[in-house]
């Protein structure tokens, strides 16, 4: 115990300032690693490693294997090759958000006020609407990332956003309605996109299909607002970031895209690193889902 005392009182009379910093900068590195992989499949491979990391320490440490001991001398430089093989998806994604925080958020181009007004009613109109039919629709719409790759998967259109070309494209065996509609600043940028998949299964609802899947795909590689509209319930949601919204009435959906679309009044460095590896969406007034959904 004395032993351990002493131990402790020799680490704190050569802590500085720049010790307590740089202690600081790991513990915040690991925080937002941890942040990053919270909810996804890499937290299974990150216990893994974890847990042969442990192992092949404790082994070396009071064991005397020697072949072991070599193996592991040899395997370790194919380790550290596997491991960004590995969490591909997660170093990409931080990395996006690392270039997006550098750039101010906004709705796509510089678009007006007025036009961003005018494309959130079109939506909403238009989502009531096949919400009450049951015709299953996925709005995608642009906001720093480009999705350039996407629109090119289907349709080109480039038309303005209105409630009429939205239910025509999603009309049931029509041409466009199987894929994603794109939109841009205030124009249709292409309809019967093919979207990524998301390869989470942790899903609000096991009966999700295919448009579910996709809107959460999107909203993971992306920084995209997905707009779902279900065929089979009827049900309404909204999806940024990997998190979803459901059961939203068309009031509560002309709020929600208010909020992702409105300008930032504390504008800056920090309002973008609070924002940059956080899941879920920035916006203390962002409606939650109701429970049950």
């Amino acid at each position: 115990m004395a032993d351990a005392l002493s131990e402790i009182l020799f680490f704190f009379s050569r802590l500085d300032w720049l010790s307590a910093v740089d202690i600081l900068l790991v513990t915040l590195v690991i925080f937002s690693l941890l942040q990053l992989v919270r909810g996804t499949q890499a937290v299974v491979l990150l216990r893994g490693v974890i847990f042969l990391v442990v192992a092949i320490a404790l082994l070396s440490t009071f064991l005397k294997l020697r072949a072991f001991a070599w193996l592991l001398r040899n395997a370790l430089p194919a380790l550290l090759i596997a491991i960004p093989v590995i969490f591909a998806p997660e170093i990409r994604r931080a990395l996006e958000r690392l270039g997006r925080a550098g750039s101010s958020f906004s709705f796509g181009p510089r678009t007006a006020e007025a036009d961003i007004q005018a494309v959130i009613e079109s939506i909403a109109k238009a989502t009531q609407k096949l919400s009450e039919r049951r015709h299953g629709g996925l709005i995608v719409i642009e906001r720093e990332v480009g999705l350039k790759d996407y629109a090119n998967t289907g349709v080109h259109l480039d038309a303005a956003v209105t409630p009429e070309l939205i239910l025509q494209v999603f009309y049931p065996n029509s041409p466009l309605h199987d894929g994603a509609m794109i939109i841009c600043g205030n124009r249709i940028l292409a309809a019967a996109c093919v979207m990524p998949l998301t390869a989470n299964e942790d899903l609000p609802d096991r009966q999700m299909g295919l448009r579910h899947r996709a809107a959460l795909g999107i909203s993971e590689v992306s920084d995209a607002v997905a707009v779902v509209a279900s065929e089979e319930t009827g049900i309404i949601s909204v999806v940024h970031n990997g998190r979803m919204i459901r059961r939203l009435d068309s009031n509560r959906l002309r709020h929600v895209l208010g909020v992702f679309y409105r300008p930032r009044a504390d504008g800056g460095w920090w309002a973008r690193l609070r924002v940059l590896f956080r899941r879920q969406p920035a916006g203390a007034d962002l409606p939650q889902d109701k429970p049950g959904g």
